[in-house]
């Protein structure tokens, strides 16, 4: 039996990109209680079949909801990209349809209008994401005008893990993978980074990219769409709990957790071991 009591905001991903997401949400909405949970030990997602990723989705949002959670944020594109709608759309209603999962695709697909001039965006993603072409089916939804062009950039999550994105040698994979987006449609004004562990590249990102074309990390634009969704939701709302809190759990070891949240957050952080599946 799921506690109707007020519970922490829940945050899923697949590793540890999600941190920037948590990061962007903590700094517009510190009052709330947070919970994230990173399946360390089963990533990463972005290679996996539409099958794995929708069942490991599954399985970490009923941990979040029997863990008092009433809304739980895939603060992961590949989850967004191959498991959110049929979360919404099959599982909420069985599980319980009073909560609610939300992805980072839409809030971030919904702001592009505003951002771009020339009506050509790029989206970096991993092969995941970009395969599942959901930056471009939501994009067009809003705005069916807007040419997107996408470009898988495999080694770039690693660069981040390995706490190498300043190295010198991230520059060659950071500059081949801009030279083929840019090359692929020179008109694109606007780059999304549809990949939450790209943040952590981008002083190597704007050293490569051309003048004029502006980046989009999804941190801050999830946080404006989160306060947006509570403020339009108050049932929703005060269902979260408010003490300012946040806990970390991780599939995987969680000193190995607790060093590569360093990398991502520059602060300490407590962790416990949990077990999905």
């Amino acid at each position: 039996m799921l506690s109707s009591n007020p519970g922490p905001i829940g945050i899923f991903d697949s590793g540890y990109g999600g941190l920037t997401i948590l990061h962007g949400i903590r700094q517009l909405l510190p009052e709330y209680d947070y919970l994230y949970l990173g399946d360390n030990a089963r990533a990463p997602y972005g290679p996996r079949s539409f099958d794995v990723v929708y069942e490991f989705t599954r399985q970490a949002v009923v941990k979040l909801f029997e863990m008092g959670c009433h809304l739980v944020i895939l603060g992961c594109n590949t989850a967004s990209a191959k498991a959110l709608r049929t979360i919404q759309q099959n599982d909420l209603p069985k599980i319980d349809p009073e909560r609610r999962v939300l992805g980072i695709i839409r809030p971030t697909a919904e702001v592009i209008g505003d951002l771009t001039t020339s009506k050509h965006v790029g989206v970096l993603a991993t092969e995941g994401t970009i395969k599942s072409e959901s930056y471009d089916l939501e994009i067009h939804k809003l705005f069916p005008d807007i040419k997107v062009s996408g470009v898988a950039c495999p080694f770039w999550v690693p660069l981040v893990e390995y706490n190498e994105a300043d190295s010198p040698g991230a520059d060659y994979f950071v500059k081949k993978r801009i030279d083929e987006i840019t090359r692929k449609d020179p008109d694109i004004d606007t780059i999304i980074l549809g990949c939450t562990h790209y943040p952590l590249l981008m002083p190597k990102i704007l050293k490569y990219l051309p003048a004029g074309v502006r980046v989009v990390p999804q941190g801050e634009y999830v946080a404006e769409s989160l306060k947006q969704y509570l403020e339009r939701h108050p049932n929703i709302e005060a269902k979260c709990s408010k003490g300012a809190g946040v806990h970390y759990l991780t599939t995987e070891n969680p000193n190995k957790f607790k060093e590569q949240a360093q990398i991502f957050l520059h602060e300490p952080v407590e962790v416990d071991n949990i077990t999905l599946g």
